[in-house]
């Protein structure tokens, strides 16, 4: 949106005056050397201090076992209950009903084909119009969709997975997009420790399962997807500052949506 690039404008002028007065300061033995996380925490000091529409919809991408759900999470835990809805886009893989259960079974869940893109996209632009929707709900253990779903009524919106910045008319929606991003070897660790705890599967098949699948497809098209990201957040949700500054820009946009309606704007 026009908030985001007002935002790169500002973050590339402070970042500029920074470089001149770092330079300087080296050159009198005040200053250190600092990394690259300045420019993410100078961007997230931009964003606060813009104006946003009437509903925040943020998009969390990310391979698996990167920290998203817990990114997540502590994001919405920082805010009052019921202030977020949280859109998984697991939810939305397309159904299978017509198809037999064997062949269910040998889905690519990790190929966007998979994805009922048309309806995930149009109904968070219900969402953001004011109109509740019912979210599929989906099973692991069947394949395809169930008949259940979830009564969401318009809220701030955070859609979460592996390819929610992956497809270009649902980026066009989002407010602000983030890509959580953690080295391989952490991510593959993460899924063998979750994978033979939750689901009981054994050591071989994962392995086989990231060579094969999760690691060619991530290479392919969620890696990617990593540069439509306003901000790219390192370490997952080991990352406490990062996590704190989001925070405040989500409590600071929430704020302002809430007075910009009680005031009729």
């Amino acid at each position: 949106g026009d908030f985001l690039s007002k935002t790169a404008k500002f973050s590339a002028k402070v970042l500029l005056t920074r470089k001149r007065t770092r330079a300087q300061g080296r050159k009198r033995g005040l200053l250190k050397e600092r990394n690259f996380k300045d420019s993410f925490f100078l961007c997230i000091f931009a964003l606060i201090n813009q104006p946003t529409n009437t509903m925040l919809i943020i998009g969390i991408a990310g391979g698996t076992g990167s920290g998203k759900t817990t990114v997540v999470r502590k994001i919405v835990e920082s805010l009052p209950a019921n202030a977020v809805a949280v859109i998984p886009q697991d939810s939305y893989y397309k159904h299978q009903w017509d198809v037999p259960e064997e062949r269910r079974k040998l889905t690519n869940f990790d190929h966007p084909n998979a994805f009922d893109w048309p309806l995930l996209t149009h109904q968070i632009e219900q969402l953001r119009h004011g109109v509740a929707i019912e979210q599929p709900t989906y099973s692991y253990l069947t394949c395809t969709r169930c008949k259940e779903t979830i009564h969401v009524e318009p809220r701030e919106v955070i859609i979460e997975g592996i390819m929610a910045l992956y497809d270009r008319d649902l980026r066009e929606q989002m407010d602000l997009k983030l890509f959580v991003d953690t080295c391989p070897d952490e991510r593959l660790l993460r899924v063998i420790e979750r994978d033979i705890a939750e689901r009981g599967h054994p050591l071989e098949m994962l392995i086989e399962k990231y060579r094969n699948v999760l690691k060619p497809m991530h290479d392919e098209f969620i890696e990617p997807s990593k540069q439509h990201a306003d901000i790219i957040l390192p370490n997952g949700g080991n990352n406490a500052r990062a996590i704190a500054m989001m925070q405040q820009y989500i409590r600071s946009a929430f704020r302002r949506n809430q007075l910009a309606e009680a005031f009729g704007e």
